[in-house]
Parts: C-alpha cells; structure tokens; sequence
C-alpha cells in the first residue's frame, strides 16, 4: 500500500476538523483508495488545541524546517490564513518537492503566480479545492469534469456570510445591523466582517473559479467589486412585487467581447435555482457550451465541508503520479476584462410626488436608450418612494443617467441601484 506522509500547519477550526477526517476515516480511505495517509508533522505553538483533539504531542513543532527537511512528508496542508507567514512556507515546501493543499483562498487568488512557479520548480502539485465554496467540489468538477465544454459562464453564491445575512432580511424582515450581529456570535461572520459583506471574500473567489473555467488568467483587481451594506429592507420587499430575491453573487462570463468578472448584490427571479439556496450554503451555478447549466450546491464553511475538500485533496495528490499545471497564470495575455458589461438595473428613487415628475425621468432615461420593463410607485404625502426596474442595458449608461437623474429639482435621492440577472 503507498503511503503518504502528511503534515498539517496549523490546528484551527479547519485544522482540526481536517485532524479529525484523517483520523477517523483513515481506515476506510485505506481500504477504498490504497493509500495510507500518515501525520508526520504537525505544526501548532498551541498544545491544549493539540490535547483537545488528542494529537500526539510527538508529531508538534513550531518549525518549518521539521517539514521542509523531512523526506517522509509528501503533502503540506496549511490552516494558517492570511499572506505571511503561509506564503513562504507553502513555496519552500512547493520547492522541496511536497505538494500543498490550502483553503486560503486570499493567498492562493493573490500569489498564484509564484506558487505556480514554485510547484513547476520542485515537480509537486497546488491543490486548492477547499478556496472556494468550502466542501462543494467546484475544483475537481472545472478541472476534470468540464473538458468537453467552453464555458460561457459562472454565476455563484460563493459566501456563506453574506447568504446568510440577506436570508434573514428576506425570510424574516429583520434589519442588516442585527441579523450581522447574530452571525458574528454563531460563527459566521468574524469581529471584523469586511472581508465577507464587502464582498473581497467572493472576490477571491471568482477571480479562482473564472482563471480555471476560461484558462485565462482573471486576477483579483480585473473584479468589479461590491458588498451588501447598503441593502435594505425596502429594496428587499419591492424586489418581492417584482418577483425578485437579492443574493451577493459572484458573476463572470465569456464573450466574443472580452471577460467580465464581477461580485456584487444582484436580484434574480425566483424561479432560478440560485434563489432557493438559503442560510450560509453556497452554490454555484457553470455553464457550457455542451452540457448546458449545472449547478453544485452545499455547505461553504465549517470544519468538516471545509475539511472534506482538504482530504479530498490530500487523497488526490498522494495518488497522483503527475501533478496538474496551470500555465494561464503565467501566461501574459492581454485579455480584455469588460467593465461596461450589460444588465437590468432595479433604481429606488425618493421624489416630489408632482406632475412631471416621471416625465423628467423618462427624458433622461430615453437620452441614454434605457427603457422600463415595470415601475411601482408607493403612496405617501408630498415625498413618495419610486421604483423601477430596466430592459438590458449598459453599466456606463446607467451610471451616466442616475448622475443626471440626481440633479432634478424633485428627485430628492436616489436611494440605491441593484442590478438584475435572469
């Protein structure tokens, strides 16, 4: 039976959960896979977490060179999170010729590059199914499932946080600032929630999944980037009577014009798959030229999801007698990222409820060809809410219209702009 000896850095929530996968299922990968993973190393400053999940204190070090050196340990998966110091033990194991798994999908997004050098240097192999959508295998399915297809497009939901966030809004009407404040205290979100609700999580995220789906290289800063903090319950409930849910979705798509790549909130019909996926799961939405739309759905966090697709990884490269290459991201291709890319725009305004009023709006709506598919307008006394929702039509039109919209006499704002997918 071929062993594989593995080294652990770091014993956090995922850390441990992944422990807790090898060791208890070691047996039936044994038996399933003919593979033996063994811990050699683990390494954690912290032994009572090591005690917790009844680590050998033998296999502890705080030293990567106890790694680095050991010729019994073929695969490093690292817990660490954040840049440093995992960038740099992950390209020294990469250049001592032992394969990396990580789930660190900020690290990973930001230094494919080097990482991808490094692994080519020391004939070892990335593996990084766990940086996007926690245990849904989204990876494996785009680099060994798809090779049939040109994929046209990804749309996903690709953070728990978030989904879980604009669940409770939807589902329950509760206001953003409380159902934040609960998610901080079950786990989801962390003290400091920028990551997730500003939509830099997802970011990294898509710029991973749009790299492998169009073996072109989409890096972080080429992703139109927005969060959800400026949704509220108003947009949620006129969303509603047009028949809409708001999720943060990661969107990218490939077309004869260029690549675009964007995360940002987005009404979808209720009728789309994407709309019934509630609380913190994820899912993700691809689809090709062949096999039309699939979509891959499950939990995007936690120890075990996430420790599922690290095992799975370690399985995968301890078997693998040639490890995968991801030329696209060296390659320096001048790709054309698309920023003015086209969508239906849902706009709520705050106006003087006069005559005229909607006159104006059509002037400068039709100055810019941007028609209306549906509009509500809510009574009230002098100031009324107004909403609509818009035909396709392009980003830079919009934001052109809106800047002139925001100068009429009776518009007293315009309260937020959310753009639509079908």
């Amino acid at each position: 039976m071929k062993k594989v000896g593995v080294a652990l850095l770091g014993l956090g929530t995922v850390g441990g959960g992944t422990y807790r996968i090898l060791v208890n299922n070691k047996s039936r990968i044994e038996e399933e896979y003919g593979i033996s993973l063994e811990i050699i190393k683990i390494m954690e400053r912290d032994k009572k977490k090591a005690e917790k999940l009844g680590v050998p204190l033998s296999v502890l070090t705080t030293d990567i060179n106890d790694i680095i050196s050991n010729p019994e340990i073929n695969v490093v998966a690292e817990f660490f999170g954040g840049i440093e110091p995992a960038k740099t033990f992950l390209i020294q194991s990469l250049e001592a010729g032992k394969s990396i798994v990580t789930a660190n999908k900020e690290l990973f997004s930001k230094n494919w590059p080097e990482l991808e050098m490094a692994a080519k240097k020391g004939n070892a192999g990335l593996y990084f199914e766990a940086t996007c959508a926690g245990g849904v295998p989204v990876i494996r399915t785009l680099n060994d499932a798809m090779q049939a297809n040109t994929i046209t497009a990804i749309k996903g939901i690709i953070n728990g946080t978030t989904n879980y966030i604009l669940t409770k809004m939807s589902d329950e009407g509760a206001d953003y600032g409380d159902v934040l404040k609960t998610a901080q205290k079950l786990g989801y979100a962390e003290a400091n929630p920028e990551a997730d609700v500003e939509g830099y999580d997802a970011s990294y995220k898509l710029s991973i999944l749009s790299t492998l789906a169009y073996k072109t290289a989409v890096p972080v800063n080429a992703v139109y980037r927005e969060g959800i903090t400026k949704i509220t319950n108003a947009d949620i409930e006129f969303g509603k009577e047009f028949g809409l849910t708001i999720k943060l979705l990661g969107i990218s798509k490939k077309t004869d014009k260029g690549i675009e790549a964007r995360v940002h909130p987005v009404f979808i019909p209720k009728t789309h798959p994407l709309s019934s996926v509630k609380g913190s799961f994820n899912a993700v939405y691809i689809s090709g030229d062949a096999v039309d739309d699939i979509m891959l759905y499950g939990r995007g966090a936690g120890d075990l999801p996430t420790g599922s697709a690290i095992v799975s990884d370690i399985v995968y490269a301890g078997l693998s007698e040639r490890h995968k290459r991801f030329p696209q991201v060296l390659r320096k291709d001048n790709c054309n990222f698309i920023s003015d890319f086209e969508s239906e725009y849902y706009i709520r305004l705050l106006v003087n409820d006069k005559p005229g009023v909607l006159a104006s709006l059509s002037g400068i709506l039709g100055k810019y060809d941007i028609s209306i598919t549906t509009m509500v307008q809510k009574e009230g006394e002098n100031v009324v809410p107004l909403c609509f929702v818009t035909h396709k039509t392009c980003e830079k039109a919009i934001q052109n219209a809106v800047s002139e919209i925001k100068k009429l006499p009776d518009v007293i704002e315009v309260s937020n702009i959310i753009r639509v997918e079908r």
